[in-house]
Formats: C-alpha cells, structure tokens, sequence
C-alpha cells in the first residue's frame, strides 16, 4: 500500500520499508530490523507490526469494499453507487489521517535516553512526498496497492458519473 525510502550517504541504495494491508517488511528481508536499529539511536519506538491494530481490520476492510463494489454493479442503484464512493473515500481519508497521527508519535514520542539526541529535531518522515531529516532523505509515496486504491477511486467517480448522467437524460 505505502513506501516509504530513507535515502543517506551510508545507504545509497536506500532503505525501503513497504507498509501492506496486513504487514510491514521491506525491499529485503531485514529491512525492519535494520529500520528499528536505526530508529534506536534517535530513541523512536520499535516499529512491532503486531502491535499495530490497523494491520489485523485493514483486510476485512479492502474485502468489504471489492464485495461491495460488486453488489452495487448487480443492483444497479444511483444511491449505491454514491454511497460507496462517498464511504470509500472517508474510509481512506480517516486511513491517511490514522497513518500521519502513527508517524508523528514514532517521529516525534522519543526516547530521553536515545544515545544520540538532536535538539528541537523532528524524525516524523512525510506523509506524502520527501522530507530532509538529519542526514537521511525520508520519501513517502504510495506503492502497488495504494496506486490500485487511486484508481478505484477514480474508477469509481466516472462509473457514478455515468450512473447519475444516465437517470438525467
């Protein structure tokens, strides 16, 4: 669903942490541990994915919505079609919302007895975008799966739009 690379002169090929619906790894298979290694000497908290509750309800979501999308193709209704567009986006609008609010208290709830300490430093990465951090450049972009939710959504809106254009004419 989301990227996110930490890019630095010690990692030139970056560091990439990819966040699924349901885990969170990396481009190689110790790509979170090395993430908790470094996040330690700033004094951010372990990022322990089975302590992250959005990762256990995040599927039955995505499954609902497919489904659903379904039910709204075979009934055919212009109410559906609005409801499930409309509900889809609150639903990831809140998602974005609960991912910022996750990555400003790992950014900035340090740990006082952090071997290394930055005064007035900030190491919450972007919600979208890149953001200097030290000496890491920290990309946060969607991946795959959140490329796939964009186009839902815009998949969405014209089949709504065709929807309420056919009952006017």
């Amino acid at each position: 669903m989301w990227k996110i690379t930490l890019l630095a002169p010690q990692y030139p090929d970056g560091v990439q942490m990819h966040i699924y619906i349901n885990k969170i790894g990396g481009k190689t298979p110790g790509t979170l541990q090395n993430v908790n290694i470094l996040n330690h000497y700033i004094g951010m908290k372990k990022i322990t994915p089975e302590s992250i509750p959005e990762l256990k309800y995040m599927p039955p979501i995505v499954i609902f919505y497919i489904i659903t999308a379904f039910i709204v193709g075979i009934f055919n209704k212009k109410w559906m079609y609005w409801a499930w567009l409309i509900s889809l986006i609150l639903v990831l609008s809140i998602g974005l919302y609960d991912f910022y609010l996750w990555e400003y208290d790992y950014g900035h709830s340090l740990d006082p007895k952090a071997p290394m300490k930055f005064e007035g430093a900030s190491f919450q990465p972007p919600l979208i975008g890149r953001k200097e951090i030290i000496n890491f450049t920290a990309i946060s972009l969607p991946h795959i799966g959140g490329y796939f939710l964009g186009l839902s959504i815009m998949l969405g809106m014209v089949a709504t739009y065709l929807k309420s254009k056919k009952i006017k004419a």
